[in-house]
């Protein structure tokens, strides 16, 4: 055969990768592994091993230690000794440290590469080409953030001892994800790797012990879902940082929902490739190979859902199967093969199951005629053509090498259907005209876009999802930030319990009553810009703190906060205003409050005091006026990574936030939490404080007279802990923020699993609210937003 006729037919010789450094390091010890904690190996506690296999040929690597909690223990006590003296280390140390882990990467780059494709089953061009140069910059780029640290983050501070989970997909890359970020900011770790694939974080251990890492700081612990599971719960862990499924990581929400952990999660995707009709075909099908068939589409940001244009639909559909046809299936060591081996035969069956159950909804499977080894687990590409959007393999994570392709008319319907899943991790957007890209990019629901291009990573960029892919973000600047808090909050005294609700009252016990107070109206509900009589008919009363009454206020429910959401929901154009437009509203809600100021004042005089109210307003005009400013200041950022791309690094508003506000502070704790929030072009639906509902009075009268738009801000007065349960439980609610007490935290987290919602709660902790330091600025802006990163191609 000619050169020429190879080049058309891409058929090639064997190239295999010679395993013998590999063999010889497993061989050195005794194909068997302990666990690494405190800096040494030790013997699981329970004396118990599993066996991890090669994907490729099903045969025995090693036997490895299986975790119990007896090992959990001593890793976790071995971080937390070991976590004083690495955060007191300076920057420039710690930067030491991870540099030279950089470096002893590069170094073992050849082992590394070739365990993790006999460990994991990925073709080794990808380990060797991908993954472990990726891993390298990330203990590089990290390198420098500890060595910037104390510039860039003052007045913030490690979380402490760190529990991480990892998948088995990109076993030793999602390790470096997690560990780089977490010792430059000062952290101490515990690392579960994933059962499957547990070999490489071991030989990262070495490394760890070759860098002369101190030790405790960081513990490998391997083993199965129950080793993860005593991690998650160990008292000693200041947070969990957790790469897998969506159905453990709302597991691990509802686990950790009664402590103060920090949580993290980066989970399942089904994420669009959108392609136009005028895009590069030729380039985008090429795109959607690495989009689908890379890591044999074992990638929580697979491209797996191909959206057509519908005037090039069977165009782009044969374009695809020759391109397929000309893949090739083997041995994960040859280095001219394109699929290699899928993880597990449990993997290798659930694929079957669900692609089975794709064609009996109706779609057309097309697999190129290939032939599988004989030995292994292998899944040939597939295609799956006329999917309806509501079929399970449209709407499910497959984690396997098949695509489902759907078709569409216009931008608009190409982006409902991309946000037609409860994910939001990734999309792809192919198209020549730049306007109509990025219209789509800032409109599909997902925290990376790439135009023209698909998985591109990069240590400076954050990665991580909206919606059910999980929060929080790994990479970047931002990816720094959910292993820092501020350094005031850990110590913050707790608040007292939430008090037992008083009996409520009908509206017609209200006319009877002869000790009433001499108030002008009854305080309604505020919802969709209207104020709105309560569902129940009830209202609730208020009482100054030497029992004298106050007034009432309505008593919402269930109902009352649906339609709030609703009417949130409905009022979604103002996250599209300009920020200037958002800001300018902001300045005059600042201008007609400050005209109210005796008024105001005196009212919340009677529930507080005179020296707190006063405090109180003045103050409260001040945040208006501060997050007025924020509101066109609170900018993205430009990534820079090494390709010809920049990842522009936008601020996004969360959706529908329900805002339980604190207790202590009844009129700056609401403006204290609302302003960031709307600032941000969130709608809320905010539950005043349950001590002196009557301010909602006050507040919406305000935002009646300065042209925020109705839904925007909705207020249900009612008790805390029903309308948080509500608020908590509902799926079109995006955030939940309460600053109550510490139950009412812990029912925020725990009642959220369902849609895996953002929530942020200040733990039970007291917060002052009268200190701009603590209770205003960049903290409360960042957890109103989530950063989408959007990746665009540029020429030299």
């Amino acid at each position: 055969m000619s050169i020429a006729e190879k080049f058309v037919s891409m058929e090639y010789g064997p190239a295999p990768e010679d395993p013998k450094e590999a063999q010889a390091w497993l061989q050195r010890h005794n194909h068997r592994f302990g666990h690494f904690i405190n800096g040494a190996w030790h013997a699981p506690a329970a004396g118990q091993y599993f066996e991890t296999l090669d994907p490729s040929n099903g045969e025995k690597l090693a036997s490895v230690a299986q975790g119990s909690a007896a090992d959990i223990d001593a890793a976790v006590q071995a971080a937390r000794e070991a976590f004083p003296q690495w955060r007191a280390l300076t920057p420039h140390v710690r930067a030491r440290y991870l540099y030279s882990l950089a470096r002893l990467v590069q170094k073992h780059s050849r082992l590394l590469a070739v365990l993790e494709t006999m460990d994991n089953g990925k073709p080794i061009r990808e380990s060797r080409d991908i993954d472990i140069p990726l891993v390298a910059r990330h203990f590089y780029y990290h390198a420098g953030w500890a060595q910037l640290l104390e510039q860039e983050f003052p007045e913030y501070e490690a979380c402490g001892v760190v529990g991480q989970i990892i998948p088995w997909n990109f076993p030793l890359l999602m390790a470096a994800w997690k560990i780089a970020p977490a010792l430059a900011t000062g952290n101490t770790v515990v690392l579960k790797p994933a059962e499957f694939t547990p070999l490489t974080a071991l030989v990262f251990a070495e490394l760890c012990q070759e860098a002369g890492l101190p030790a405790g700081v960081v513990n490998i612990v391997t083993g199965d879902g129950s080793t993860g599971e005593l991690l998650v719960k160990h008292s000693g862990v200041d947070k969990i940082a957790f790469t897998g499924s969506t159905e453990v990581g709302r597991a691990i929400r509802g686990a950790t929902a009664a402590t103060p952990k920090r949580l993290s999660l980066e989970l399942g995707g089904k994420s669009p490739f959108i392609i136009f009709d005028d895009a590069d075909l030729d380039s985008a099908v090429e795109g959607l190979v690495d989009g689908i068939w890379f890591n044999q589409g074992q990638v929580c940001c697979a491209g797996s859902r191909l959206l057509m244009q519908e005037s090039i639909a069977e165009i782009l559909l044969g374009k695809i199967r020759e391109r397929m046809s000309t893949l090739r299936i083997g041995s994960p060591l040859d280095k001219a093969i394109d699929i290699g081996a899928i993880v597990a035969r449990v993997q290798l069956d659930r694929i079957h199951s669900l692609v089975s159950q794709g064609i009996a909804d109706g779609a057309n499977c097309w697999q190129p005629q290939v032939v599988l080894p004989a030995r292994g687990f292998y899944y040939p590409p597939t295609l799956l053509s006329n999917v309806h959007p509501t079929s399970i393999v449209a709407q499910q994570e497959i984690f396997g090498p098949v695509l489902a392709a759907m078709t569409f008319r216009t931008p608009r319907e190409a982006v409902e259907l991309a946000n037609n899943t409860v994910y939001g991790l990734a999309a792809s957007v192919w198209s020549e005209n730049i306007n109509v890209a990025l219209q789509v990019a800032a409109q599909v629901k997902a925290g990376v876009v790439w135009v023209n291009s698909t998985n591109l990573f990069d240590a400076s960029c954050g990665f991580g999802g909206y919606r059910e892919s999980g929060f929080g973000r790994e990479g970047g600047r931002e990816g720094l930030l959910e292993y820092l808090q501020p350094a005031w909050f850990k110590n913050a005294p707790k608040l007292p319990a939430v008090r037992t609700p008083p009996v409520s009252r009908t509206e017609s016990e209200e006319s009877g009553r002869n000790d009433a107070p001499d108030i002008d109206r009854t305080v309604k509900l505020y919802i969709g810009g209207k104020q709105a009589r309560p569902d129940s008919g009830y209202s609730m009363e208020v009482r100054s703190p030497d029992g004298h009454l106050l007034g009432e206020a309505s008593l919402g429910n269930r109902k009352d906060i649906r339609n709030a959401v609703e009417a949130a929901r409905k009022a979604e154009a103002w996250a599209r205003a300009t920020a200037h437009n958002r800001a300018q509203v902001l300045y005059y809600c600042g201008e007609n409050f400050f005209q109210r100021r005796d008024e105001v004042v005196r009212r919340l005089t009677a529930a507080v005091g005179a020296k707190q109210a006063a405090a109180e307003f003045d103050l409260g005009i001040e945040r208006i006026f501060s997050y007025a400013a924020w509101a066109d200041k609170f900018d993205g950022a430009v990534h820079n990574p090494p390709f010809r791309n920049v990842a522009i690094a936008m601020n996004e508003p969360l959706g529908a936030m329900g805002i339980i506000c604190p207790t202590e502070a009844p009129l700056l704790g609401f403006l204290s939490l609302v302003l960031p929030a709307i600032a941000m072009g969130n709608t809320v639906v905010a539950v005043p404080s349950e001590a002196y509902p009557l301010i909602a009075g006050d507040l919406y009268q305000l935002f009646d007279t300065s042209d925020v738009p109705g839904g925007v801000v909705n207020i249900v007065t009612g008790y805390t802990s029903p309308l948080l349960k509500v608020l908590a439980e509902h799926d079109d609610v995006d955030a939940i923020w309460s600053f109550a007490d510490e139950a009412s935290a812990a029912a925020a987290k725990a009642m959220s699993v369902g849609n895996l919602k953002q929530v942020w709660t200040n733990e039970g902790r007291a917060i002052d609210w009268f200190n701009p330091k603590l209770a205003e600025g960049r903290w409360f802006l960042e957890h109103a937003t989530q950063v989408k990163n959007i990746w665009v191609p540029y020429g030299e």
